[in-house]
């Protein structure tokens, strides 16, 4: 098997139910409501919401936009856009000033670190996703995918603490190819992905390496193929390979619950 697009390519029909029953089961099985799923503006969010639409209706879906102060605005357009044409109910809350008060309650010096302030938002997200499930008896529902949880690109106990994760075995890769086939407004489809937790901030500038070659690079470990089979296939430097590799596994504690020590 080469590691070319091709790989990729993934039956859209398949994969939508396939995704829509697990949702719709889990959701059962765990005699809730529904979800709530916190809404960016982005792909990953957009597809995960649409799928639960299909599943549970959209009146068993609630979209939240919680933006910091930050927040581009296009980015809460191509929101409630997409909350719009899903049919969904969808509530703005700002997250300012619980982030505000987290910096006021911290050394001056954690100010500085961009990932300490980025990870107490994701967090402060997580926290208003949870009240809203407690309190109608909904599950959170994750919205992350396979590329960003084996590098570790997800914020512990932040957007990596949801309940379930229906698009958590998909490449960012089929992401986009589900975002087509499930008719995303083209703005969410076409623009940088970012985490939206500071201006300027994108997901592939901070992981410094593009989706695209990503996947490839994740697929071959998933292959068991050889750094330098990787390599060949792709035309690359095995030194982009062992950064992959790095952080793979500098990131395992986020995919493993806390160890406990047993007696």
């Amino acid at each position: 098997m080469s590691l070319d697009s091709s790989a990729f390519d993934i039956d859209c029909d398949a994969i939508s139910a396939k995704v829509e029953h697990f949702i719709k089961e889990y959701v059962e099985n765990s005699k809730t409501k529904g979800v709530v799923v916190g809404i960016s503006g982005g792909i990953d969010s957009a597809v995960s919401v649409a799928l639960a639409v299909r599943a549970l209706g959209k009146e068993k879906v609630l979209g939240l936009i919680l933006p910091n102060a930050a927040l581009n605005q296009k980015y809460e357009k191509d929101a409630r856009e997409l909350a719009e044409q899903l049919g969904i109910e969808v509530r703005k809350i700002s997250i300012a000033g619980m982030v505000d008060a987290f910096k006021a309650s911290v050394d001056k010096e954690f100010l500085e670190n961009r990932l300490v302030v980025g990870n107490a938002m994701a967090r402060s997200r997580m926290v208003l996703l949870y009240a809203h499930a407690n309190y109608l008896n909904y599950l959170v529902l994750g919205t992350s995918n396979k590329t960003e949880i084996l590098v570790g690109y997800v914020t512990k106990y932040g957007d990596g603490g949801a309940d379930f994760e229906p698009c958590g075995g998909l490449y960012k890769t089929h992401i986009c190819t589900l975002a087509k086939y499930l008719d995303i407004p083209k703005d969410i489809i076409t623009k940088p992905p970012s985490a939206g937790l500071w201006d300027g901030q994108t997901d592939e500038g901070e992981l410094g390496i593009t989706y695209k070659l990503l996947d490839k690079v994740l697929l071959g470990f998933e292959k068991d193929y050889s750094h330098e089979k990787i390599a060949k296939e792709l035309e690359i430097d095995i030194a982009i390979i062992k950064k992959v590799e790095h952080m793979v596994k500098k990131s395992e504690h986020k995919r493993n619950m806390p160890p406990i020590l047993e007696f």
